[in-house]
Order: C-alpha cells, then structure tokens, then sequence
C-alpha cells in the first residue's frame, strides 16, 4: 500500500515558505539477509530462511520541484588535503593497535563481532581506559546496561577514569546529539543491534534500523572525524547479525574468536581499509580482564606432550607475525565403512585432500581408519604452509612414531605428492630459532634461496615420501 503525505510550513503572516511530500510504502523485509518484498511470504527467496520476512513501513520524502537542493560538498584535489601528523590514535593496548594496522585512524568506523560473553565489551571498556588515561574525552554509549552496571564492571576491571562517559541510550538521534554536545575523540556503540531511530517504525534490532542507525553514525564520523567503535551480535552460524551492506559500510571488521573452555582469545581482521587483514591479536581472559599475550608461541606450546605420536610443531604466519603452533592427530581404525574425518582448527576439506595424498603416494590404508585434527590452543589455521605438518601428524599417529621434540615442520603439499615452496620462510625460521628449535624441515625449493638462522638447521625436502623418511 502506497500513501502520500504532503505537509506545508508558513510563516507568521501565513504565507507558505516550503512544501514536502513523504511518501509511505508497506514492505516486508528478510531479518536474515534484509531482502524485501512488497507482499509476505512464508519462505524468504533470497537466503531460505523460514518466516523471517516483517513487515515495516518505508517513508522517504521528496520536496517539491524547484526548490533549491542542499548544499553539496565541494571536489579538491587529493593532493591539497591536509593530513595531520597525529594520522592514527593509539589506543594503548598493542594487540588491538596491531591489528588494526597500528592504531586508529580518525573518523573511521570499526565494527567488532563475536560470541555471547567472548569479551568485546570488556575490550571497548579498556580501550576507552587507555585512551581517557592518555587525556583523550570518550564516549561509551551502551543500549543494553545501565550506567550503574557498567560502573560495577568497569571497577571489577580497573577502568574507571573521569575522561571516561556512559550512557544509556538507544536513541540514534539522542547519541548523536550528545556527540555534538561533548565532542568525544571516541565513541563506542555498544551494540549497533539496540540502536533505532524515530523515523522508522520497525523495531530496534530489525535490518532497516540497523542499516539507518550505521548509516547516521557512519555520517557523523567522516564529517567529524570521530572514530566510531560498534559492538555487532552474531547470528548462530558465527556471522554478524543484520545486513550484510552493514560490513560494507564500516571501514574494518573484527571478529572476536575463542572457545569459553579456553581462557585465550583471537582478534581478528577480516576487513580492514587501512592495514592488513591478516594481522590477530592475542589475549587472555582473566579475573582483571583481557590480557596481552606478547609471546603467542611460548603460550600456544607451553602444554605440548614430549615424544607423542601425532604432535607436529609447524610455523603459521599471522599477518606479519610468525607463530609456532601443534597440529594433533589421531588415526584409529573404525568397524564402520565410511571413515569419519573430525576436523578442529584447519579447513576439512584441505585435511581430506592431505589424507588421499597419504594414501596414494605414501600407501597408508586411511581408508579403514578415522581421523581426527587438532590445532592445540583454540587457534585457526588457512593457511596451505602448514600442509606438511598435517601429513606428517597423520603419519606420525598412523605409525606410532613420534616426530624428533626439537622438529618444526613446513611446507605446501601439492596432489602429486610435491612439497612447494612457502612465503616469508626466513621469519618463520627466525621464530623457530627464538623458541629453541633445532631443525626444521622445509621444502626444498625455498631452502635455496634463504639462510637458516643460527642454532638451527633446515633441510629440504622434494616430496612427501622423502619428508617421511627424513621424520621416520
């Protein structure tokens, strides 16, 4: 249904000085995805999902012709805008300004996902921490705590300074209000999910308020130069909740991973405009909050059993950082005809692919058996470099062979059963040598054009049989 609303402003002595028209439109919008569509349906087209579509009323407006357009925003050229030297803002905590390329850059907007209780607002409340600490005002808007409830937490966690402001408020237009009032260096929305604005008639939570309250801070920020942190919710299946223009919009997306059985987290970027999306950071969770882990090798491999069949030590590059970490696996026969393949930490089917290259090129019978992987510590790992030590922990378990405790293992692993070469080889070697490893096996192409640091030998390998008979 389509509805016009004209509304005419005069002036004291009743003469008109502007006319609009708003226009009213009934549409049914997917909370999944944000599909719409001009009439209910049960199933959404778009994503699958079932009964998802709500129905919200869409108003735009339109002036009337002939009336002066809005002031529009003049082009220069980019070479005559001034940057100032203070480029990013360090925000204090070294793991979050890694991964975020070194800091925060003004008037950029940083949406931060995880799980229920993975500890976001805890980092936004240390973050704000550091900064009013370094004598910087802030903002911490927060839609689902009192200000009460966030003083107990923020005493529990030691972040309590007077440069630091609460408030609750879900209100776009109250936020931003406040904003122009206060004049915050930065803002935390804690969580985009909560904010809604008048306009619209859907519910907060809902895909057109999320879009339209991002939207409205997304404004604010590049016009004002106020860097802007939203805390999202996340969906069942791990991804952000809302929109998916609403990644689009932000300037970079972290997510938060970790098993609450674990007490060490993963900041990672998976977008990011003005760094590197590789980069993590890592943290561990603690009475007093989260904790920076300098040294994410020592801690990943503080635990790992000595002379075990099936624990691999491999090198897996997180953005420029090398980080030493164990592959598991446990090979154990199965009455039943189809093998079970249970991966944690790796990609399931780059585990699949590795164990027929196994069979087929080493004569392993995996068929018969079932195979599970690990990656110890919670950590996940994309990376092809670490192909090798996954072959060689399935091997090693298959076999009951331990690999040498002083071993690391790298490589890619091709389907013919070729081990190929591997990016930034030199550093991860460096990081081996740091943690008192002594050898490592490398693939042979690499091995050519770089120098092992000191204390520690490479030798290089060609193909899969050769690496097995150097380990075993």
């Amino acid at each position: 249904m389509l509805r016009y609303l004209v509304s005419i402003e005069v002036d004291p002595q009743g003469r008109q000085t502007s006319m609009s028209r708003k226009t009213e439109k009934t549409v049914y919008t997917c909370q999944q995805c944000g599909h719409t569509s001009p009439k209910w349906l049960g199933r959404c087209p778009a994503c699958g999902q079932w009964d998802t579509l709500v129905e919200e009323v869409v108003r735009t407006s339109a002036a009337r012709p002939g009336m002066p357009a809005a002031e529009a925003a003049v082009p220069v050229p980019i070479d005559s805008v001034s940057v100032s030297e203070e480029f990013r803002i360090a925000t204090g905590i070294g793991e979050l300004d890694r991964v975020l390329g070194g800091g925060v850059v003004p008037g950029a907007m940083v949406l931060i996902g995880g799980d229920p209780g993975i500890g976001k607002s805890t980092l936004m409340l240390q973050t704000l921490h550091g900064l009013a600490a370094a004598g910087r005002r802030v903002l911490y808007v927060s839609g689902e705590e009192s200000i009460r409830q966030i003083r107990i937490r923020s005493q529990r966690l030691g972040t309590l300074a007077p440069g630091l402001l609460v408030v609750s408020e879900i209100d776009v237009a109250a936020v931003l209000a406040m904003v122009d009032k206060h004049r915050p260096d930065v803002l935390v929305i804690d969580s985009i999910q909560t904010m809604f604005s008048a306009e619209l008639t859907s519910a907060p939570g809902s895909v057109s308020q999320v879009r339209e309250s991002a939207l409205r801070l997304m404004l604010m920020a590049k016009r004002s130069g106020t860097p802007v942190f939203l805390v999202g919710h996340v969906t069942k299946d791990g991804t952000l909740a809302g929109p998916r223009l609403l990644e689009h919009m932000v300037d970079t997306v972290l997510y938060f991973e970790g098993d609450g059985n674990h007490v060490y987290r993963i900041l990672r970027a998976v977008k990011n405009r003005f760094g590197s999306t590789n980069e993590i950071g890592v943290f561990e969770m603690n009475a007093q909050g989260l904790g920076e882990v300098a040294n994410p090798s020592a801690v990943f491999l503080a635990e790992r059993p000595e002379a075990a069949p099936g624990s691999v030590v491999t090198a897996a590059m997180e953005g420029t950082r090398p980080i030493l970490v164990e592959i598991q696996a446990l090979a154990t026969g199965t009455p039943f005809g189809t093998p079970r393949r249970t991966v944690l930490g790796l990609d399931r089917n780059r585990v699949a692919l590795l164990t027929a290259v196994l069979e087929k090129k080493i004569g392993l019978p995996l068929m018969g058996h079932d195979v599970f992987m690990n990656v110890a510590g919670g950590v996940r790992i994309d990376e092809p470099a670490v192909d090798l030590a996954v072959v060689s922990a399935v091997a090693s378990s298959f076999l009951d062979k331990p690999v040498a405790g002083q071993t690391v293992v790298l490589g890619e692993v091709g389907l013919t059963g070729e081990v190929r070469a591997v990016s930034q080889l030199e550093l991860r070697l460096a990081e081996a040598a740091k943690m008192g490893f002594t050898r490592c096996i490398v693939p042979g192409g690499g091995r050519r054009r770089i120098s092992a640091p000191r204390g520690i030998t490479a030798q290089g390998v060609r193909q899969v049989a050769e690496a097995m008979e150097v380990l075993f």
